[in-house]
């Protein structure tokens, strides 16, 4: 089965390496036209703007990542999973509440060292989360297709696993949730707060001394510019497209079904499954659910806890975000 998987990976990198040689050649040859016409180059003017559109496929960024992204998982595929009777422990591994860094600090190398403990037989992914920070997201995730590749895993929600949270449990075997669980949110999100004029109404002046024009990019002591506007909307972009990569690869999806999945909202798992759940129960359903991928009737539960962070993501106009946009509301600054 491994083999089976690596081929596929190995098929989907040669397709993205064709694409940036593809871009490569695409761009050396209009650099070669550019310079062939120099000599009628006329200069543009100091005060005039010039702007760029890129229309069709995927920037050079994103193709990048998304060739990372499946090098991690062929990575991944290559181990090898290891499942006896003589193993028929089950952890369980919380995450809850908000995705942070600190949350990340805590579940990473809890899964690394499931991964390595042999008295361990599978790990039960209960997530409780709306999403959260990119890095912490994408650490996690990172973490859970290589425990996949040791040993089952099941992930199993509740209440939510939206956004950054549904991110982390498409990397697992099976997803497993109570049918009015929500899930969902794919997607990515960037706020930013403008204060300026709030700043200006209560007498407040900000001088600022930096290095760099967008050295105080998405600070809310002023607006954000055009460019800067762009800018964040790319890194958004990209972001985007690494989330549709982890869910059509987690859940044997194509892109195309992926996206129409991809709207930000949330739905109850009841009409999900199938799709982005593979079944509806409780708790005892999931812990059956990685029993049998254990290939054992019956297995001991071992709880693996850890301090829940709170709302310590700071500024969320910081950073995008793999967060369900109704728990902005909720969060210091927001609505």
């Amino acid at each position: 089965m491994s083999k089976q998987m690596r081929a596929e990976v190995w098929k989907y990198i040669t397709f993205i390496l064709v694409l940036i040689l593809g871009v490569f050649v695409t761009s050396t040859a209009l650099l070669y036209l550019q310079n062939q016409s120099i000599e009628h180059y006329t200069p543009v003017p100091v005060n005039t703007t010039c702007t760029s559109n890129v229309t069709g496929g995927f920037s050079n960024l994103e193709l990048q990542a998304r060739v990372q992204e499946l090098e991690a998982q062929l990575r991944a595929v290559e181990l090898e999973r290891n499942v006896t009777s003589s193993n028929a422990t089950i952890a369980v591994v919380p995450i809850f509440g908000l995705i942070d860094d600190g949350t990340a600090l805590n579940v990473v190398p809890t899964l690394m060292r499931l991964a390595s403990n042999d008295s361990i037989g599978g790990v039960l992914l209960w997530i409780e989360s709306p999403g959260g920070d990119v890095g912490a997201v994408r650490d996690i995730y990172h973490a859970v297709l290589t425990l996949k590749a040791k040993k089952p895993v099941v992930a199993y929600t509740g209440g939510e696993a939206a956004s950054g949270g549904y991110y982390i449990a498409v990397g697992a075997d099976r997803i497993v949730a109570d049918p009015l669980a929500e899930i969902g949110s794919i997607g990515v999100l960037y706020v930013h707060y403008d204060y300026s004029q709030n700043y200006a109404l209560n007498g407040i002046k900000v001088t600022v001394f930096k290095t760099g024009p967008h050295k105080d990019m998405g600070a809310e002591w002023r607006a954000l510019t055009p460019e800067e506007k762009k800018e964040i909307q790319n890194m958004v972009n990209v972001y985007f497209q690494s989330f549709i990569d982890a869910v059509s690869y987690g859940r044997n999806m194509t892109r195309n079904e992926t996206l129409k999945y991809a709207t930000g909202e949330t739905w109850f798992a009841a009409n999900l499954t199938g799709t982005l759940v593979d079944e509806t129960g409780n708790f005892q359903t999931a812990v059956s659910e990685l029993e049998r991928l254990m290939n054992v009737s019956s297995a001991r539960i071992k709880l693996y806890e850890y301090p829940t962070g709170g709302y310590s993501l700071g500024s969320i106009g910081s950073t995008a975000l793999y967060l369900d946009p109704r728990y902005v509301r909720l969060l210091p600054g927001g609505g």
